[in-house]
């Protein structure tokens, strides 16, 4: 019987390495929204300097650039997520620890340090959210002010409470 116990806990404990088909669609993820997000902001402007036209660059080229940024910080997100987990379920990152440019940002050494710095950008996702749908809002009436109002205080407090450790 404790042969059997060890087979299956060693199988078990292999396992983990399946963690790296998350991190590598992650990664795909990834890139391919940092390469959306380029564009994002690229193609508007190219069509800007073929037209000249001040209202793409006024009205497109800021919400595009809204766009982009969101497109970066999911980006960064996937990116952060697939360093953890391949830190936390298969090898530490022997080059990032040597490397002395190496920021702690992405120093993650258990599941709560992985949630918070992903609650974090989850946080910042939402704040261009809804920053863009603020630009997009029209305002008729002074209860439409009062809710973007509340809106940006909620925003502020949560930023001080992700903030405050």
């Amino acid at each position: 019987m404790k042969r059997l116990e060890v087979i299956f806990e060693t199988i078990l404990w292999r396992s983990r390495v399946l963690v790296v088909l998350a991190v590598v669609s992650s990664l795909i993820g990834s890139f391919a929204l940092f390469i959306a997000g380029l564009f994002e902001v690229f193609l508007p402007l190219m069509k800007f300097f073929k037209t000249l036209d001040y209202e793409i660059l006024s009205k497109k080229l800021v919400a595009s650039a809204i766009a982009s940024i969101d497109m970066f910080l999911i980006a960064t997100f996937l990116l952060i997520f697939s360093l953890g987990l391949y830190e936390l379920f298969v090898s530490k990152i022997d080059v990032a620890e040597r490397d002395p440019r190496s920021s702690k940002v992405l120093f993650i050494t258990n599941l709560e340090d992985l949630k918070t710095k992903l609650g974090r950008v989850v946080i910042m996702v939402l704040i261009v959210t809804f920053f863009k749908k603020a630009l997009e809002m029209s305002y008729r009436t002074p209860l439409d002010l009062l809710y973007l109002s509340l809106g940006a205080l909620g925003i502020a407090l949560a930023l001080y409470f992700t903030h405050r450790d």
